[in-house]
């Protein structure tokens, strides 16, 4: 896929839609223990966009930069000045194209979780870019 790239998504009751245009500069998966709280799983599946490739509609409740859906709760995207992170699994089509190129917080990786083949590796948060 290329910049003229154009990926939609939204939470589950659908009053939440975005779509980010090109490709994400950083995909990744984090252990951490926000995005485990968040996801409810072992680890957050995300790509970073820069703020100009990113458009919503839709109403937005905010917890600690994270948005959702007030009205089904559905974790879509963060929102920070120089980039927005999609939470992958709420894109309308799988991203089968987009595969983690860095993996977070390593030290709380559950044990029966192997690596990502190919992808940095980083004990904490990883480095800007």
């Amino acid at each position: 896929m290329d910049d003229e790239t154009i990926r939609r998504g939204g939470c589950a009751c659908g009053r939440v839609r975005y779509e980010v245009r090109g490709e994400p500069y950083r995909v990744g998966i984090c252990h951490c223990a926000d995005c485990r709280k968040e996801s409810g799983s072992a680890f957050t599946f995300y790509g970073d966009w820069r703020p100009d490739q990113f458009s919503s509609s839709g109403e937005v409740g905010t917890f600690n930069g994270r948005s959702f859906c007030p009205m089904c709760g559905s974790h879509t995207f963060n929102l920070a000045p120089d980039q927005i992170e999609i939470r992958l699994g709420t894109l309308d089509d799988a991203p089968g194209d987009l595969a983690p190129t860095w993996e977070g917080w390593t030290k709380r990786r559950e044990p029966w979780l192997a690596p990502v083949a190919e992808a940095v590796q980083c004990r904490e948060d990883p480095p800007s870019t």
